[in-house]
């Protein structure tokens, strides 16, 4: 599905509130002077408060896409779109929830 394309200054939440944040390996395209994310970057969640009952909390503290774009790709990857859908895990790698795309930038949009 189109949408606009996702840098790493886009606001994207876990489904508890955590931030989280993409550490990506572009260096060549930019939106609103940022790089682009990819299918293949780092998230990391800081700021989950998830918990579970029983003594060990479950905050997430990772994000992976699961539909990146399809037709646009930088360094060979796939962009992540607004309209992307993916999961957020806790540190067992258990499923927490989709990660939520807040705020981006609105003028590239990619497919």
């Amino acid at each position: 599905m189109p949408g606009p394309l996702v840098h790493v200054s886009a606001t994207v939440m876990c489904p508890h509130g955590g931030q989280v944040t993409a550490i990506s390996s572009n260096t060549r395209v930019l939106v609103s002077g940022t790089p682009v994310v990819t299918v293949s970057d780092q998230y990391l969640i800081a700021g989950c408060v998830f918990t579970i009952p029983g003594p060990k909390p479950s905050p997430c503290v990772t994000a992976r896409w699961l539909t990146p774009a399809a037709r646009v790709q930088v360094n060979g990857q796939p962009v992540i779109v607004q309209s992307s859908t993916g999961i957020c895990s806790s540190p067992e790698q258990v499923p927490q929830g989709p990660p939520l795309i807040v705020a981006t930038q609105p003028r590239v949009i990619g497919q």
